[in-house]
């Protein structure tokens, strides 16, 4: 019996890195597997596409403590977050807020506006698993609240370079 080799997934610098390695891996026509495992972000954040087929992809996602992006919606998705480590506040259209912590899930419907900050604690790591609405499409298009593109690797998403601790790993 073979076992699972212990690799870490590339972290995608894109969204064209991120959309390559999803249609890379989506060719494949036998199951996939894939261990979660990641060096842990001292700043920034990071994303390591684990598995993707035609309708779906998973992601490992990175946070360093007190990382956040900005409100957004995704157009041509359906996706799951996992929290694994750490913790976050979610952020709604209307200041709502909700509290996560590891085991929590959080499901984002193809058009909800949201956004997080994790918490300073420890990194956070969500698995996000992700489901296209039309798989011709691009599955990572999101929108801003003005119902514009909006660039998940920008400054706009308050994208800033990750530095990765060596001595600090998820797994």
């Amino acid at each position: 019996m073979q076992t699972l080799e212990r690799k870490v997934a590339p972290i995608a610098n894109s969204a064209e890195e991120w959309n390559n390695e999803m249609t890379r891996m989506a060719l494949s026509k036998v199951p996939s597997f894939f261990h979660i495992r990641a060096k842990l972000p001292k700043k920034g954040r990071t994303n390591q596409v684990l598995g993707a087929s035609r309708h779906m992809n998973v992601v490992l996602k990175t946070y360093a403590s007190g990382g956040e992006n900005e409100i957004h919606a995704h157009s041509n998705e359906d996706h799951v977050f996992v929290v694994l480590q750490g913790g976050a506040t979610f952020y709604g259209p209307r200041n709502e807020t909700r509290e996560v912590a590891k085991n929590d899930c959080v499901l984002v419907p193809s058009g909800a506006y949201y956004w997080f900050q994790a918490k300073e604690e420890e990194p956070l790591v969500m698995l996000r698993i992700g489901a296209a609405i039309d798989p011709d499409g691009d599955i990572l298009a999101r929108v801003d609240l003005e119902g514009k593109p909006f660039n998940g690797y920008s400054e706009k998403n308050k994208e800033v370079p990750y530095e990765l601790d060596d001595n600090n790993w998820f797994e």
